[in-house]
C-alpha cells in the first residue's frame, strides 16, 4: 500500500486562513440559479475530495457510487489487518534479536570457559590436598563448570528459539506483504475508477440534469419555504448601524469559512492514517490553533448579532429603554474584560516574537537590542526566505509551526472586541435619549 509523507508547509498553513475565506465570500455573493442544476466544477471538486467514496456518484444521483464503498471499506480492513501482521512481525523480530544476542554473548563465554578448564582443572590436581590453593583452586574450576553447563543451556535454548520463530517469522511476513499487496492493489482500482469517471464527468453532469423532472419541489416544500419568507428572520446585515458593526460582520463571515478547510484536513488525516497508514504531525495542532484564533475574531460578531449565551429571565421582556439602561450600567464590566483580554493579548504578542531565534531583526526588535528603524532598516529577502530565522515562538511538536502569528490574532480579537463595545455603548446612549 502507498504511504504518504507529505507536511503542509508554514507558509500555505498562513496564507490557505487568508485566501480561501476570500474565495468563499466571492463565491457566496455570486447570484443562484432560480432552478436547481448539477455544475460541473462541483462534481469535479466532489470527486477530488471524496472520490474514493463514490460522493460525486451520490452527488449526481447514480447508484454506481454504492460500487465505491465496498472497496473502501476493503482497504480499511486490509490496512487494519496489516498493521496486526506489523505487530506480530515485530515480536517475532524482537525474540531473533533477543536470541541472537544470547548466541553471541553466550557462545564467547563457553568457548572460554572451555578454553580454560583443562588448566583449573590441573591447577586443582597439583594443589596440596585440603590447603587454601586447593580450595581457590576447586571454586575457580566450579565456576566454570558451572558458565560452561549455564551457557551451554542458554545457547541450546536460544537455538531453539530461532529454529522455532524463524518459520513463524516468514509467515508473519508474508501475511503482512499480502494484505499490503491487496490493500494497493484495491486502492489502484478505486483510482482507476475515480479517473473513468473524471472523463466521463461532462456526459454524468449532462445527464443528471436531463433527468431533473420539471418540478422537482413537493408542496411540503413549497409550504416550508413560504412559512421561512413570512417570518423573515433578522439577517446580519440588518444589525450593521456604522462602520464598527460592518467590520464585525465582515470578520464573523471571514472565520467562518475557516470551519469549511477543517472539514478537508481532517477528511485528509482520516485518509492519511487509515488508507495510507501515514498519521500527519500537523492536521491536528492546525486545526485547534485555526479554531482558538476563530473562537478570538468572531466574538465581535457573536456580540454584534446577540448570539452570546446568556440568561435574560428578566432583561428579555423590558422595553428597549430599560434594556439600553441595563446594557449601560453592565457595559463597566464588559470593557474591564476586553481591555484586560487586549492588553494581556499584547504582552503575549509581544512577548511571542521577542524569542531569540536566529537572525529575526523583528525579535532584536521586541527585545529592545534594536530601535524600530534599525529594525525596518534591517529587512531583506532573507527575512522571508532564510529558514535559520524564525520571527519568535515556534510550537514544540515536530511541524514546529510559528505561534507568534497566533498571538497577534488574540490582539485584533481583542480589539475588535472593545471597538464592537464602543458601538454597543453609543448605541444604547443614543437609545436612552431616545427614550422610546
Amino acid at each position: 500500500m502507498p504511504g504518504l509523507s507529505f507536511t503542509l508547509p508554514h507558509w500555505l498553513y498562513w496564507v490557505g486562513l487568508i485566501v480561501f475565506p476570500i474565495i468563499a465570500m466571492i463565491l457566496s455573493r455570486r447570484p443562484q440559479p432560480e432552478e436547481k442544476r448539477y455544475t460541473l466544477p462541483l462534481a469535479y471538486m466532489i470527486a477530488v475530495t471524496g472520490g474514493i467514496l463514490g460522493l460525486h456518484r451520490f452527488y449526481l444521483k447514480s447508484l454506481w457510487g454504492l460500487v465505491f464503498i465496498p472497496i473502501f471499506l476493503f482497504i480499511l480492513y486490509a490496512n487494519a489487518q496489516t498493521q496486526d501482521a506489523r505487530t506480530i512481525l515485530s515480536g517475532f523480530d524482537n525474540d531473533l534479536r533477543v536470541a541472537q544476542r544470547v548466541i553471541d554473548r553466550e557462545q564467547g563465554r563457553v568457548e572460554e570457559a572451555r578454553a580454560d578448564l583443562p588448566d583449573l582443572q590441573a591447577a586443582y590436581d597439583e594443589a596440596e590436598e585440603g590447603s587454601f590453593t586447593q580450595r581457590a583452586a576447586e571454586r575457580r574450576l566450579n565456576r566454570a563448570k558451572e558458565t560452561l553447563d549455564s551457557g551451554a543451556a542458554r545457547l541450546e535454548e536460544a537455538q531453539a528459539t530461532l529454529e522455532e520463530i524463524r518459520p513463524q517469522q516468514v509467515e508473519a511476513f508474508r501475511t503482512r506483504a499480502w494484505w499490503d499487496n491487496a490493500a494497493g492493489y484495491a486502492f489502484y482500482a478505486l483510482l482507476a475508477l475515480m479517473a473513468i469517471d473524471l472523463v466521463l464527468m461532462p456526459r454524468l453532469v449532462r445527464r443528471a440534469n436531463e433527468q431533473i423532472p420539471p418540478d422537482e419541489v413537493s408542496e411540503t416544500e413549497k409550504a416550508l419555504a413560504a412559512h421561512e419568507a413570512e417570518e423573515s428572520p433578522k439577517r446580519d446585515s440588518d444589525y450593521a448601524e456604522n462602520w464598527i458593526d460592518r467590520l464585525s460582520l465582515f470578520c464573523g463571515e471571514f472565520v467562518a469559512y475557516w470551519a469549511v478547510i477543517a472539514v478537508f484536513v481532517y477528511y485528509y488525516e482520516v485518509l492519511a492514517r487509515y488508507v495510507f497508514g501515514s498519521p500527519t504531525n500537523w492536521a491536528h495542532e492546525a486545526m485547534y490553533l485555526m479554531f482558538g484564533m476563530q473562537y478570538l475574531i468572531s466574538g465581535a460578531y457573536a456580540m454584534l448579532t446577540e448570539t452570546h449565551v446568556r440568561v435574560d429571565i428578566f432583561y428579555a421582556p423590558m422595553r428597549k429603554k430599560n434594556k439600553a439602561w441595563v446594557d449601560l450600567l453592565t457595559s463597566v464590566f464588559f470593557f474591564i474584560f476586553a481591555g484586560t483580554l487586549l492588553v494581556t493579548s499584547w504582552i503575549f504578542a509581544m512577548d511571542a516574537i521577542a524569542v531569540p531565534s536566529g537572525n529575526a531583526v523583528v525579535s532584536d526588535w521586541a527585545r529592545g537590542q534594536i530601535t524600530f528603524g534599525e529594525m525596518v532598516s534591517g529587512f531583506g529577502l532573507d527575512q522571508w526566505t532564510n529558514p535559520n530565522i524564525r520571527w519568535g515562538e515556534i510550537s514544540f511538536n515536530e511541524w514546529e509551526v510559528p505561534l507568534w502569528p497566533m498571538k497577534w490574532v488574540m490582539v485584533m480579537g481583542g480589539l475588535l472586541l472593545v471597538l464592537q463595545g464602543i458601538s454597543k455603548l453609543s448605541k444604547d446612549i443614543r437609545e436612552i435619549a431616545r427614550g422610546n
